[in-house]
């Protein structure tokens, strides 16, 4: 649907029931994951593009073009401005615990409401119902292939090693028997005079849904005196 140049009170009706409808089904989404921007923040982020979009409608001037002729910039420049605000609202939407990000999927949610709502605003109902369903598909779906994808994780390792304690070389060796790439990062005096220890840096690929690698340190704990095993975070990669 095209938009009309004077839309009607029945149509701009249409056009906000449509977008809370739109917005609710994917706040339901995030609302049932207890995702912070919820069902009440989408359908207000939505609404709100979408009246600034039927507002740019109504202040579309004509007066003195004819059809071919249209084109007005300046009440764009609201539509515009909301974008521009909900850049903000969504880099707010991003947090950052030490090492960890969060949020990025919640920031993007609330960019894409804005244009689903500006889509029904400006009476694009056919491409505003589309880019719902693709939202919903996106954020339901591929969460499920998301964390069956293999990924690189990290992780430091500290061994303690005594008199006639094998090579670096053994011991690499070793470790890359576990399933980990093995990198040796350094070495220090232990506790003890005749106790080292020895730090190296492992990665391994494994799905999200595995969970922690408790099964890559209980096969470290069997062959090696384990000091400490932390995972890297990603913000260290």
């Amino acid at each position: 649907m095209d938009m009309p140049l004077h839309p009607t009170w029945p149509d701009i009706a249409l056009r906000l029931i449509l977008t809370v409808l739109a917005c609710a089904l994917i706040g339901l989404n995030r609302e049932a994951k207890g995702h912070s921007a919820g069902l009440r923040t989408t359908i207000l982020v939505g609404l709100a593009a979408s009246v600034a979009m039927i507002e740019a409608n109504i202040l579309l001037g004509t007066s003195g073009k004819t059809p071919d002729s249209f084109a007005n910039l300046d009440p764009m420049r609201l539509v515009l401005g909301i974008l521009t605000g909900m850049g903000f609202i969504g880099g707010g939407a991003i947090l950052r615990r030490g090492n960890v990000v969060a949020g990025v999927t919640t920031a993007a949610t609330l960019w894409v409401v804005t244009v689903v709502g500006l889509c029904f605003g400006g009476g694009q109902l056919v491409l505003g119902g589309a880019a719902t369903v693709l939202v919903i598909t996106v954020l339901s779906t591929l969460k499920w292939l998301d964390l069956r994808i293999p990924r690189d994780h990290r992780a430091e390792l500290v061994i303690r090693t005594g008199a006639g304690a094998p090579s670096l070389a053994e011991l690499r060796n070793a470790l890359n028997a576990t399933g980990c790439a093995a990198r040796f990062l350094g070495e220090a005096k232990g506790p003890a005079a005749d106790l080292t220890l020895r730090t190296f840096e492992l990665r391994w690929k494994q799905r999200e849904i595995a969970g922690p690698p408790s099964e890559i340190v209980r096969c470290l704990k069997e062959r090696f005196d384990v000091q400490s095993f932390a995972m890297i975070a990603e913000g260290d990669r």
